[in-house]
């Protein structure tokens, strides 16, 4: 089974992405411009990343003393992806890119996410260097972006500490001026760095010529103090290896060691790392402290790390929508090939009567339903969203403005949604597999794991929560969740006058005017303790509005359609979730509503 022809359904027949070759900036590519360049990663991925996923899984990460020994089919992944282009994708052709639209571009790492997303496609390293080319100086995006954009270099984000987590504001790395003549080197203002960096993805390896570490640290102040919270942060390039102006290695490393590898439940093939900046393992110029270039200014590192950050999140949706569509793939097969017991509608006790595919078997078909809407569902949103960044960076100025708000709002849900919801897909797919799902000897086991990990980093559950409720639906009064509410209400017109898809059209009022009087009353008190204690509730209920939103567009594309298996499906999909998904957002909204502290008051003897 391919993803093929959902991706191209959705990005021609939904998304109607042709329209962007209109645009000064895509006006070079065309239909045949952006298959071929599917074409190139599906093969890629089908040829360098599929057959290696369990190798990479066994195989896990090892450090000898000196080096971290990754198979060669990491490597070999690695090189075929930078050959492809797609690290530069989106870049302009001055620098060497394609200038693809992101929306493109995401349909085409998918195929990678799908295949192996263990062995990983550069998120990070892409995302390093598109951050340095907003916020580098020209020294720093030609000598450590550019080579990042070739392949030549990778680069990692460095932002949690074992203390510390996910609480950015207790971050202890330190940043002292290197020398007096610390501000007039041509790479940037010289620090040296000392301090600690936990679950840092692919922060040692030999897969390049050198490592860039994006690092979050803390100037001290004139009387050697650090500045409590964010505001004190700041954010500096720390490569493994020196390098001279022309972005060649000098031959000396930099003070930054493997303090140890993670030894994860999945996503093995990709090295997790602990950190060590200036304890002095490799002094530079005989003295400890990894040397570091500082971006933009002083005190402002979070902003331009949140660039970065903000990129990630829709990846790990994205990583997470691709693993639960890999194991429906799976499932399904296995669904049709496996026969087991006797159709019901017989009385199923005749043992003579030859056995059914359990494909045949009403539950199955439900929780193969269950995996195609959450799975499908999320592939759409994250095209979306990747359809608003294009929005945001070639649109007149009102529509990119809109787009910047929309992504403000979706971003979290973007990237929550998928990673608990596609989890519950893979779960499914084990469960079809009955107990050889639960074996090695099926691949569903190994994408559950990989996709547990995705609920945790660039933000847990919670940590998305808040930020949905506590910041995104309130900025700039309320109009990000304005304009949303816009285009669901217009999407709930145009359905409204199908009879197929009237019901449907008014259930997803009835949610939509839910979340906005539940948005109010978790807020009616002004109190964050009140409002904030049922986040992830409100995070699940307002994720399933909008994906019932997001299902009743694409239904809309799938009416105008012929008639095919394809469109039979989608619009099965699209039932599936209104009957069954849609109805829970009144049970996650009542303790929202109710501002309930059931949870939050309990003290901490009584567990």
């Amino acid at each position: 089974m391919s993803l093929r022809p959902t991706l191209d359904f959705l990005l021609h027949q939904w998304l109607g992405v042709a329209s962007l070759q209109s645009r000064e900036r895509f006006a070079d590519h065309s239909r045949e411009t952006f298959d071929a360049v599917l074409d190139t990663c599906e093969r890629i991925a089908r040829e360098k990343y599929a057959p290696f996923n369990r190798l990479v899984d066994t195989q896990e990460p090892r450090f000898d003393g000196e080096r971290v020994i990754l198979p060669q089919a990491t490597h070999d992944a690695q090189k075929a992806y930078a050959e492809s282009g797609m690290l530069s994708a989106a870049q302009d052709y001055e620098v060497g890119g394609m200038q693809l639209p992101y929306t493109v571009e995401a349909s085409a790492n998918a195929f990678f996410a799908m295949a192996s997303v263990s062995i990983g496609s550069g998120m990070l390293t892409t995302g390093n260097a598109n951050l340095l080319m907003k916020h580098g100086t020209e020294v720093q995006k030609r000598v450590f972006a550019l080579n990042e954009f070739n392949g030549r270099f990778s680069g990692t984000m460095c932002l949690s500490e074992p203390q510390a987590g996910s609480s950015l504001s207790d971050v202890m790395t330190r940043a002292l001026p290197d020398g007096d003549g610390f501000e007039s080197d041509p790479l940037g203002p010289r620090y040296r760095l000392k301090g600690n960096k936990m679950w840092i993805s692919a922060g040692e390896h030999e897969l390049t010529e050198n490592i860039i570490h994006l690092v979050l640290a803390k100037i001290p102040d004139a009387e050697g103090k650090l500045i409590p919270g964010v505001r004190g942060i700041s954010l500096f390039i720390v490569p493994k290896k020196l390098v001279d102006t022309e972005g060649q290695l000098t031959g000396e490393r930099n003070d930054v060691a493997l303090a140890g590898l993670n030894h994860k439940c999945g996503w093995r093939g990709t090295t997790n790392t602990l950190l060590n900046f200036g304890e002095g393992k490799y002094p530079v110029k005989g003295e400890a402290g990894a040397v570091g270039y500082l971006v933009g200014q002083p005190g402002k590192g979070l902003q331009c790390m949140f660039h970065m950050m903000n990129e990630a999140r829709i990846g790990v949706g994205m990583a997470a929508t691709m693993l639960g569509m890999a194991g429906y793939h799976a499932s399904l097969d296995y669904a049709k090939n496996r026969p087991q017991g006797r159709p019901v509608s017989t009385g199923g006790k005749d043992a003579a009567a030859p056995q059914v595919r359990i494909i045949e078997h009403a539950d199955v078909k439900r929780m193969l339903l269950a995996q195609k809407s959450y799975c499908e569902g999320a592939l759409a949103l994250e095209l979306y969203c990747a359809r608003l960044v294009d929005e945001q960076h070639t649109g007149a100025p009102a529509e990119a403005d809109d787009a910047r708000l929309l992504l403000e709002v979706l971003t979290p849900i973007a990237k929550s949604w998928p990673s608990e919801w596609c989890l519950e897909a893979n779960s499914l797919a084990i469960q079809i597999h009955g107990g050889y799902g639960y074996t090695r000897d099926f691949p569903v086991e190994q994408y559950w794991r990989d996709n547990r990990l995705n609920m945790i980093h660039e933000g847990t559950h919670g940590i998305q929560g808040m930020d949905l409720l506590g910041r995104k639906v309130l900025m700039e009064n309320g109009k990000g969740l304005q304009l949303l509410a816009g285009r669901i209400n217009a999407t709930i017109q145009r359905a409204i006058q199908l009879p197929e898809l009237a019901a449907h059209a008014n259930a997803l009022g009835q949610a939509l005017a839910q979340v906005g009087a539940a948005t109010k009353a978790a807020w009616a008190t002004g109190d964050p303790g009140h409002a904030l204690a049922n986040a992830v509730p409100y995070l699940q209920a307002f994720g399933h509005t909008v994906l019932a939103w997001i299902w009743l567009d694409v239904a809309l594309a799938a009416q105008a359609s012929a008639e095919s298996p394809a469109r039979t499906g989608r619009l099965g999909a699209m039932r599936y979730f209104f009957h069954y998904e849609l109805p829970k957002t009144g049970a996650w909204l009542q303790v929202v509503s109710a501002r309930d502290q059931t949870c939050a008051s309990l003290p901490e003897a009584a567990f």
